[in-house]
């Protein structure tokens, strides 16, 4: 997963035009892209698409709130599972298992949860670590809020670090927050490829038009396939042990770089 483009769930019609957008995946947001009255409208909305077959997510409401309780109690009752089931407000693992307890079948699909406060940090190891949980995104908004910090690129780079960190710990992919100038593209790029940098694998998206700059950054190009081909070839040609690649001793930590581009970019191109 490259791109990941959130969809109001007040605004179902737009999942179809999301879902053809060429993002990875598809959020349909029960939490702040829904106003307090329309809660129950939207779930209603969203459980009926997901009933056409459409396979998307879905961020539930925190589950310390009856919405979310209900966000929860809807989808474990549904027939179709979401793609994997977003939760926002992540704090500690035990919140992870009370919704996957909560969804029963409905999680097969996975829990990514959301750090975006300092005690989510804090815990930001055993949330990464909790059983179903197949990503991790990085609330940047929320956490800027709560750290009292301007949402730019040198406040919030210890905590874009930390969550990187522990995400790599537990090996799961890491998820940048979105861009929010959708009208920025050249700054988007620009912070995608920092990210990427960094060790985000991902990076969340708020309008289509976004899906297809972010993926060509995460998408290796053919010069990196080919260092990677070669770094590979050596090691097999040294016979798995020491080898030398254009007079540079190929070591682990390269070797593990060079099976991570192949492997990122057979997912780009199935």
């Amino acid at each position: 997963m490259r791109s990941l483009l959130f969809v109001p769930g007040s605004r179902p019609e737009r999942i179809a035009k999301a879902l053809d957008a060429g993002a990875d995946a598809v959020v349909v947001d029960l939490e702040d892209a829904v106003a307090p009255h329309a809660k129950d409208a939207a779930r209603a909305a969203i459980l009926s698409e997901l009933s056409t077959a459409r396979r998307f997510a879905v961020r539930v409401n925190p589950l310390e709130i009856e919405w979310g309780r209900d966000d929860a109690d809807a989808l474990a009752a549904h027939g179709h599972a979401p793609a994997f089931v977003m939760l926002p407000k992540a704090e500690s693992a035990g919140q992870i298992e009370v919704l996957s307890a909560a969804l029963g079948d409905q999680a097969a699909g996975g829990i990514v949860p959301i750090i975006e406060s300092a005690l989510g940090l804090k815990n930001a190891w055993e949330i990464c670590a909790a059983d179903g949980v197949t990503a991790v995104l990085f609330g940047g908004g929320d956490m800027a809020a709560d750290l009292g910090v301007a949402m730019d690129w040198e406040p919030l780079f210890f905590a874009r670090s930390q969550v990187v960190a522990a995400c790599a710990a537990a090996q799961v992919p890491a998820i940048d927050v979105p861009w929010l100038d959708v009208k920025d593209e050249a700054g988007l790029i620009a912070e995608t490829e920092r990210v990427k940098a960094l060790g985000y694998q991902a990076k969340a998206c708020i309008h289509p038009a976004q899906a297809s700059p972010v993926n060509a950054v995460f998408t290796p190009s053919q010069a990196d396939i080919s260092h990677a081909e070669r770094v590979i070839a050596a090691l097999k040609d040294a016979g798995g042990g020491a080898a030398l690649l254009d007079g540079k001793l190929i070591e682990a930590p390269i070797i593990r770089r060079a099976r991570r581009v192949l492997e990122a970019a057979r997912a780009a191109n199935p």
